[in-house]
């Protein structure tokens, strides 16, 4: 195992103020509405987990990552790795409103020759750092970019976002082992926990639990919040920069399907998309009606 010195290197800090937090909470609100009307427009795709997904994808993008979105490719970017790529129509709707491709290229979602396939094309889009697909590869490769990361001295950070049904994958196991025993303090791993998976819910499947104290026997910092509030996440993100010793893991507790009632919790949205007319109609009346509370909460 190599040596590395330790302590991240000195970042802005990442306290939200009010003013941001209410910023940011629209700009979720924006993203969710143009995810369900790509997902109309493609026909197919995965609901469920890129609802539950939208407030963290927005706090990364808008507050998190260190990023430049006219240089994709700038080298001191952080890398945002997607292990669990079927929620990738959240990404896509994210980065359009960060200003990596025009946001009338969101309605190519799964059309022929479009870069916005149902799984991550890494030499189709920019800033997309890997292909994924197979559940579990995104977890080994963050540890072998922050691993490189640390062998480089390099400021940049790496995170990985997971879906839980994703860690009955043996593969994701190894890589905690590895990230643990080479204490990547530079590296925060991202658990959507949302205890459904395509076939039902997660305890049902495959259990999890006690996932934290799982993750804590593997040697990883555990810091668990609540997935679908931008500012315990956020929070949660500073818990992890401020560990100088050990790889992070945010267990981000979320709603699939957020926002929507009649998709809230139920396994199978996890991978189809709401129908064109009343469906699309009623879940983005949902969907501002979830914005109404949101709202009234800050008066």
């Amino acid at each position: 195992m190599l040596k590395f010195s330790l302590g991240p290197k000195v970042r802005q800090p990442l306290h939200l103020h009010d003013k941001k937090l209410k910023s940011l909470e629209q700009k979720a609100q924006t993203i969710r509405e143009d995810l369900i009307a790509m997902l109309v427009e493609a026909g197919s795709g995965h609901s469920a987990g890129p609802l539950g997904m939208a407030d963290i994808f927005t706090a990364l993008y808008f507050h998190v990552l260190v990023h430049d979105p006219k240089r994709p490719n700038w080298k001191d970017r952080d890398r945002l790795i997607l292990s669990n790529g079927h929620i990738t129509p959240i990404r896509y709707a994210t980065m359009a409103n960060a200003g990596y491709f025009p946001k009338k290229n969101m309605m190519s979602l799964r059309k022929m020759g479009s870069p916005l396939q149902g799984h991550p094309e890494h030499a189709w889009l920019p800033a997309l750092e890997t292909t994924s697909g197979p559940l579990g590869e995104g977890s080994s490769q963050a540890a072998g970019m922050a691993y490189a990361a640390l062998m480089d001295t390099s400021p940049w950070r790496v995170y990985c976002c997971m879906g839980d049904g994703e860690l009955n994958e043996g593969q994701c196991w190894e890589a905690f082992q590895f990230a643990g025993a080479n204490r990547l303090y530079n590296l925060t791993y991202i658990i959507d926990r949302n205890n459904i998976q395509i076939d039902g819910t997660t305890e049902e499947i495959m259990p999890l639990e006690p996932l934290a104290d799982k993750l804590k026997a593997f040697g990883l910092n555990v810091i668990e919040c609540a997935g679908n509030n931008i500012r315990d996440f956020v929070t949660a993100v500073e818990r992890a920069h401020a560990t100088s010793d050990k790889c992070s893991v945010i267990i981000a507790n979320t709603i699939p399907g957020y926002g929507i009632d009649f998709m809230e919790y139920d396994y199978l949205w996890h991978g189809k998309p709401p129908a064109k007319g009343k469906e699309a109609a009623n879940s983005i009346k949902e969907l501002r009606t979830l914005w109404g509370k949101i709202q009234s909460e800050h008066e």
